[in-house]
């Protein structure tokens, strides 16, 4: 574990953070976007940036993982404030997972009331193909079952209630009005919805988990996300969150398939480009 494995960090930590940030900058975003595994595009489509590299930030986490920039990018996109994470944090990095969300909370004392999740996902829905993008509608938060929770510990009131509500963690007119722009924009053939269930990583799943997943639900999975969207949902923002299908879970002993970061990372470059319009698209009709 790294040093800092179980500190948690207080209101006082996060309003700092903040407080530093907005003495940089004069963009006072509404909406917070957290990029996915070769995803990062969606930071450069920002007008009037101003970039911090993490390890400059106070109390900021780094990312250490291949595909994630680590830098957080202010501006403004289709008129809207926005501030983007362009790399982001995950349990099997070695960091608390108080750490991983940190952001969510600085994103709240920021102003920030929509958040906008991508991630990159291994497919389980039979139905699913390499490329298609999935609505997240739900999750199943495995390290939760075990106590892995970012709530867990004592619970700040200023930040959100003790016990809050999961059953609506996805905004559901989001969903509904990223459905509706992606017919508009022609992605009906690949865009999808569904559950996407987190593990911690970071090893890829075997074929037996990928059977049980499934079974249970699951029609994606990946190692990031959930842990975001329960602590944006503490602090009250809306959220919205898509899953880029960039390789399909095996589920069959005589596969010869084999999932590797690199494909993730190939098949998110061929999709990324339609995501951001997606996005981007929803951010100019008011989502």
């Amino acid at each position: 574990m790294l040093p800092e494995a179980h500190k948690s960090f207080s209101y006082e930590d996060c309003k700092a953070t903040a407080d530093w940030l907005q003495a940089q900058t004069d963009i006072r975003p509404t909406v917070g976007i957290v990029c996915g595994s070769g995803l990062g595009g969606l930071a450069d489509l920002l007008k009037d940036q101003v970039a911090f590299n993490y390890k400059d930030i106070p109390n900021f986490p780094q990312s250490t993982v291949h595909g994630h920039a680590g830098r957080l990018v202010f501006g403004t996109m289709k008129g809207r404030p926005c501030v983007c994470m362009q790399g982001r944090f995950h349990l099997y990095e070695g960091y608390a997972i108080q750490k991983i969300t940190l952001p969510m909370r600085i994103f709240k004392l920021l102003g920030v009331d929509t958040v906008i999740i991508t991630n990159a996902a291994g497919g389980l829905n039979q139905d699913f193909k390499v490329g298609d993008i999935m609505i997240i509608k739900d999750h199943i938060n495995m390290p939760g079952f075990a106590g892995i929770n970012p709530l867990v510990g004592p619970n700040d009131e200023r930040f959100g209630v003790r016990f809050p509500c999961m059953s609506d963690a996805y905004d559901r007119d989001l969903q509904q009005l990223a459905m509706e722009i992606g017919q508009d924009l022609g992605y009906g053939d690949f865009l999808r919805e569904g559950v996407y269930c987190v593990l911690g990583g970071p090893s890829f799943e075997t074929i037996a988990e990928c059977r049980m997943l499934h079974l249970l639900g699951a029609d994606a999975v990946g190692m990031s996300t959930v842990h975001e969207v329960i602590i944006a949902r503490h602090c009250g923002m809306r959220v919205f969150a898509l899953s880029l299908i960039t390789n399909l879970g095996v589920m069959d002993y005589d596969s010869e398939e084999k999932a590797n970061h690199e494909d993730v990372l190939q098949a998110s470059k061929q999709r990324a480009e339609q995501m951001e319009r997606l996005v981007s698209s929803m951010l100019g009709h008011g989502g």
